[in-house]
């Protein structure tokens, strides 16, 4: 007969992703949290994890009985964590995935006035430009911009999003404003360090869309050093509003061809399926599309 307990230990080592780290956080020592997946593994078995000295991966039956177990454990822990205090209220761990430059945008006292109303609640932010892998690194939710790939997933939409090309006042009092699309080829625009080449800009304009390839001096492979060069006068970038709305508001930042800019399908909470969604989740992602709404600044 399965042990639940040793279930419900096997996925929180698969999101922890090591026996030392699963059982810091379960207040556990390391051998004996290895000794319980074994035995695991024994009753099963099947060889769950692979080890070795820098990282533990799943196996193939590892997976399939991670993806089975992994909601049912997270509901069943919610629940007796709430009849536990004898109020439904949220708990647990929210792991999120957002962009490098998230908390350029979004305030800590955000995440502060978010804590103070879940005490129970905890946070653990996966900050990077590049796509996160929802199921293999335990995200329980991900800030992504469009347009979505994965049919699997589950996305709310938070704000609506276009890209614009800006630019310092001090640039283009240095260089000259661009009268044309074609005029930016000699211009120092920035764009994005993991491209080959050329960078492509597409954009919608008077004329229907229109490509334009670009070069600069400076490129960066996150969007906020992008928009801190730009803020820097070292060309002009073509960015997301949800990133520029607060330099263009301020004058930090001003349009460039302003006819010209590419819609995109907006900024969206992903979260890996839509069922057994913990309750900490839910009011996190309700809590991060209320203060959006009206500020309508983030990265994308």
């Amino acid at each position: 007969m399965l042990d639940l307990n040793e279930l419900a230990l096997f996925v929180e080592v698969v999101r922890a992703g090591s026996f030392a780290e699963a059982g810091r956080r379960l207040a556990m020592p390391p051998n004996s949290v290895s000794r319980n997946i074994q035995q695991l593994e024994l009753r099963l078995g099947s060889r769950l994890l692979q080890r070795s000295t820098r990282k533990l991966s799943l196996t193939a039956a590892g997976q399939s009985l991670f993806d089975r177990c992994a909601g049912a454990v997270s509901t069943l822990w919610e629940a007796g964590q709430e009849l536990a205090v004898g109020n439904p209220v949220p708990v647990g761990l929210v792991r999120v995935a957002a962009p490098a430059g998230f908390f350029d945008s979004f305030s800590m006292d955000w995440v502060a006035q978010f804590m103070a109303a879940y005490p129970q609640v905890r946070l653990e932010f996966v900050l990077s430009d590049a796509r996160a892998d929802l199921i293999g690194e335990s995200i329980d939710v991900a800030l992504r911009g469009g347009p979505l790939e994965e049919s699997a997933m589950v996305a709310r939409k938070l704000l609506p999003i276009h890209f614009s090309l800006v630019a310092s006042p001090a640039y283009l009092a240095a260089r000259g404003a661009p009268a044309s699309l074609r005029e930016l080829t000699r211009h120092d625009c920035l764009t994005f360090s993991n491209r080959t080449g050329p960078a492509a800009w597409r954009l919608d304009g008077p004329e229907g869309v229109s490509e334009v390839r670009v070069t600069g001096r400076f490129s960066a492979s996150t969007a906020g050093a992008v928009l801190q060069a730009a803020q820097a006068g070292l060309g002009i970038a073509f960015l997301p509003s949800t990133l520029s709305a607060a330099e263009l508001e301020a004058g930090r930042l001003v349009e460039v061809l302003p006819a010209y800019r590419r819609e995109s399908s907006g900024l969206y909470a992903v979260l890996p399926s839509h069922r057994q969604i913990p309750r900490a989740v839910s009011v996190f992602v309700d809590f991060v599309a209320g203060k959006l709404q009206p500020a309508g600044t983030m990265p994308a």
